[in-house]
């Protein structure tokens, strides 16, 4: 489905779950998204992005971003034409920003809340 463009949100209780691996002593997950192949973990101490790599899958980037290196961020919402809405990230240290694109499955506003709730704590 998510190749269709049916990106969509992800129980917390779910994703909690699934990454377990990957979580430290305690964090909680309060938020996930699935995006075609990727996903995106709020959790209570970062942003865990999570890249599926290659024609199987099998290769897997596991990115970490403690909300305190995030400087800025935006969200572009969809258009008429376009129905895909985008959020980038910058952080510290680095001029090209995190780019992750959202189809018309999740709502941006939502994604823009959770991550203004962490980033500016």
């Amino acid at each position: 489905m998510g190749l269709f463009g049916n990106a969509h949100t992800v129980d917390p209780v779910s994703a909690q779950r699934d990454y377990a691996r990957l979580l430290g002593q305690g964090e909680q997950v309060h938020a996930a998204y699935l995006l075609i192949r990727d996903t995106i973990l709020f959790t209570d101490r970062r942003l865990v992005l999570i890249d599926k790599q290659g024609l199987t899958g099998k290769k897997v980037e596991y990115h970490s971003v403690p909300y305190r290196s995030i400087t800025h961020f935006s969200v572009e919402t969809a258009g008429h034409f376009d129905l895909d809405a985008e959020l980038k990230i910058w952080l510290s240290g680095s001029s090209a920003p995190i780019e992750k694109t959202f189809t018309k499955g999740v709502d941006i506003y939502e994604v823009q809340a959770i991550l203004t709730q962490f980033v500016a704590r």
